[in-house]
């Protein structure tokens, strides 16, 4: 009897029938089209494929990637998907979710499942705004920024997803942008290669309500001195010929700025960034965006065991000592009498 072949998995057998509904210019469409050119590369099975969803623009993924899919309510995308990679952990699990439908009314969902290192990845589309509700601040905008609902300017300084994930103990944290291309699939990749929580931030334009919130770290004009491309094992540096980097500060502990052109003897200085550091990764985060570049890549890939796996653990454990007959189990451990 001749084995069975895998069939090759094209983009194609990941676009459904379904014709993307978003404003002209969105930065979603990008998105999903990386992710469909990423899927069949990662070799898993098209069955085990799941996405999941909340409420926002980004949450109608699950109806444009052909794959099983759940389109939940605002903010619980994540205690759905943590019950189907627990209840099924052969399932590849994937989340799409908004800075509004993660951060807020999501806030404490994503908190828990990132301590818990579910076994989930989950792309956060950072738009700074509320696009579906039609403009509103979002936990993400920036403070004074006028909207809807805050005509006079936010008063609340802008949450920081990556502070959020180190806050909660995430094992893998990367950030990446909508039009980015190749960038954008090597972080997808190594998300599904990581086995926790894998959570991408990606940055994404709202043609519409926020257009141009990213055009710094976007646009060619700016984009080598805005951008701050990391990985692992490398020094930091930034700028058109990379004559700009980073080194620690040793009486603020924070990153300072160099200009190696000027000071080519502090070179040697320059931070290595090690992704598995998560005091690196501290540093990067507290990095001002006003007068810092961005820091884009896989900024945290650290290592423990993922909930799933804790819960095999017990469960196994449970079993071992539930061996004897039914009418045994009955009546053992706490039992009382009525009388």
């Amino acid at each position: 009897m001749e084995a069975l072949v895998s069939p090759v998995l094209t983009k194609k057998d990941f676009t459904s029938s379904q014709d993307p509904r978003w404003c002209p210019g969105c930065g979603d469409y990008a998105i999903l089209s990386t992710v469909q050119r990423v899927l069949p590369e990662l070799g898993i099975p098209k069955e085990n494929f799941v996405w999941v969803s909340g409420i926002g623009c980004s949450s109608r993924f699950p109806y444009y990637v052909d794959t099983y899919g759940m389109h939940t309510i605002h903010g619980r995308a994540l205690p759905i998907a943590t019950g189907v990679r627990v209840g099924n952990p052969e399932l590849s699990v994937w989340v799409a979710t908004g800075d509004g439908d993660s951060l807020s009314i999501g806030g404490n969902h994503l908190l828990h499942c990132l301590r818990r290192n579910v076994d989930l990845n989950i792309l956060l589309f950072n738009n700074r705004i509320y696009g579906l509700t039609k403009g509103q601040y979002s936990p993400t905008s920036e403070q004074g920024k006028v909207t809807k609902s805050s005509p006079m300017g936010a008063a609340e300084r802008p949450l920081d997803p990556f502070s959020f994930a180190l806050g909660s103990g995430a094992t893998f944290f990367a950030r990446s942008y909508d039009v980015s291309g190749d960038h954008l699939a090597a972080m997808l990749k190594r998300a599904a290669a990581h086995r926790g929580t894998a959570l991408i931030e990606i940055l994404q334009n709202c043609h519409v309500f926020n257009d141009g919130a990213f055009a710094a770290i976007t646009d060619r004009a700016t984009m080598a001195d805005r951008q701050l491309r990391v990985a692992h094992n490398t020094a930091l540096r930034f700028g058109e010929r990379g004559q700009r980097g980073l080194v620690v500060d040793m009486q603020t502990m924070a990153l300072k700025e160099v200009d190696l052109e000027k000071e080519p003897g502090r070179e040697a200085e320059l931070l290595v960034f090690d992704e598995n550091n998560v005091m690196h990764s501290t540093l990067l985060s507290r990095l001002d965006p006003l007068t810092f570049p961005l820091p884009l890549g896989v900024l945290l890939a650290s290592s423990r065991p993922t909930y799933e796996k804790s819960l095999e653990e017990q469960k196994a454990l449970a079993l071992a000592k539930a061996k004897g007959n039914l009418e045994g189990l009955f009546v053992s451990g706490h039992t009382w009498e009525v009388t």
